[in-house]
């Protein structure tokens, strides 16, 4: 595989998005053997390449039987047509590598549809009429009038199918959204940061549950929610969410706009980043960014600097300087972890008030909800009924006294 960079004026920009493009390349089982970089000013506009480093790109394609090239820009249809006709190599641009990415680690049945449809979104425009498309044409009843040809058939069956698949997916996210308002009182925590920084890790040292770690680019699509581990009470939800990348696909940030809900009904954002990351500020800015495109960017947030185990003395200064409120650990070390499991823990703490509860004995189905939604500091009986003090936060507590 050859990658093909359209770089901006940064040169450190253009080094790492060229370093992305490689792990992008590598997550679908690619090797880069070689890189060509050529500047966007001045090209013809069915042009990615100009006319020299597309000779120079064709030579280097055949002489090294390289089969797939690499775009590290969205192309438009007539480029990527103009590129294969140059190499006689497949051509993929940035979305479809990613596409790619997502179609092959969508595991449950709403992160299919979600892909499927992004896909197929992204597949339309590039349906281009062959001579044979132009002879399948027919007329209407009777055999007159234009009809239909076959790119014009293909595209309305594309439309077709991305509205079944959408009626589906909204089908699912239903539920999800049932799932979402019972959840509406609960401590909720959510994961939030680049690909591969390491949210996947810490969900399970948080949690204790298997989800997939790998390191790999969008290893995790579904949205798992679980409690943190030893429990509190009331309980406190971590949702690990699908990473972000730069220029991710706008059709992907659609479809999958119903799995961030997940972030944007969130109590408190923790934002991992990976510190051994040179980039890692860049990522942690389209981070904020595409949270700002869904709305989610307004809950308080919480800064963790992960894999710190991969930096020097030196480099951890300047991080600790950079980011004074920001917690620096790794998510391998089972003390790292405790000291944020105590952050989160505190966070909600501070939100919560001390207050006593008297529930008649014809009400006592209210004691185990409050046991479920409050911290039960001491419980005593009596001939009114069930006498609790407890700590809760404030909206729990009047939805209480209301059932009573």
């Amino acid at each position: 595989m050859i990658g093909v960079q359209l770089p901006g004026v940064d040169d450190s920009v253009h080094a790492a998005s060229l370093q992305e493009l490689t792990r992008l390349g590598k997550t679908l089982g690619l090797q880069v053997v070689e890189r060509v970089a050529q500047k966007r000013s001045a090209l013809a506009p069915g042009a990615v390449l100009g006319e020299g480093k597309l000779e120079e790109l064709a030579a280097r394609v055949n002489e090294l039987s390289v089969r797939t090239v690499l775009v590290d820009h969205e192309i438009t249809p007539s480029q990527a047509r103009n590129l294969e006709k140059a190499t006689s190599a497949e051509v993929l641009d940035r979305t479809a590598v990613i596409l790619a990415i997502f179609q092959r680690h969508a595991r449950s049945r709403e992160a299919r549809l979600q892909v499927e449809i992004a896909r197929l979104s992204y597949l339309a425009p590039r349906l281009r009429e062959s001579s044979a498309g132009r002879d399948r044409q027919g007329g209407g009843i009777g055999g007159k009038g234009a009809g239909e040809s076959a790119i014009e058939l293909d595209r309305r069956k594309l439309r077709d199918r991305i509205s079944e698949l959408r009626q589906e997916l909204s089908a699912i996210e239903r539920d999800a959204e049932t799932r979402r308002r019972r959840r509406t009182e609960a401590s909720t925590v959510a994961l939030v940061g680049y690909t591969n920084a390491g949210k996947s890790s810490l969900m399970r040292a948080l949690t204790g549950s298997g989800v997939l770690v790998a390191d790999q680019l969008f290893a995790t699509l579904d949205t798992t929610v679980r409690a943190l581990q030893p429990p509190t009470h009331p309980r406190i939800l971590i949702s690990d969410t699908v990473g972000f990348i730069k220029k991710l696909p706008h059709d992907l940030i659609a479809s999958f706009r119903s799995t961030l809900d997940e972030v944007r009904d969130a109590s408190l954002l923790v934002q991992v980043v990976d510190a051994s990351d040179p980039a890692h500020q860049a990522q942690m800015d389209v981070t904020r960014e595409v949270l700002r495109e869904i709305g989610a960017d307004a809950q308080p947030w919480l800064v963790v600097l992960n894999k710190i185990d991969r930096v020097d003395v030196a480099t951890r200064a300047e991080l600790e300087a950079l980011h004074p409120d920001a917690l620096l650990l790794s998510a391998k070390r089972p003390e790292d972890v405790a000291l944020l499991r105590d952050r989160l823990v505190a966070f909600f703490e501070r939100e919560m008030v001390e207050d006593e509860v008297t529930v008649p004995y014809s009400r006592q189905r209210v004691v185990g909800d409050i046991h479920s939604s409050c911290r039960v500091l001491a419980e005593t009986y009596d001939e009114r009924g069930t006498h609790l003090r407890i700590r809760a936060h404030p909206a729990v507590l009047a939805r209480l006294r209301a059932a009573l």
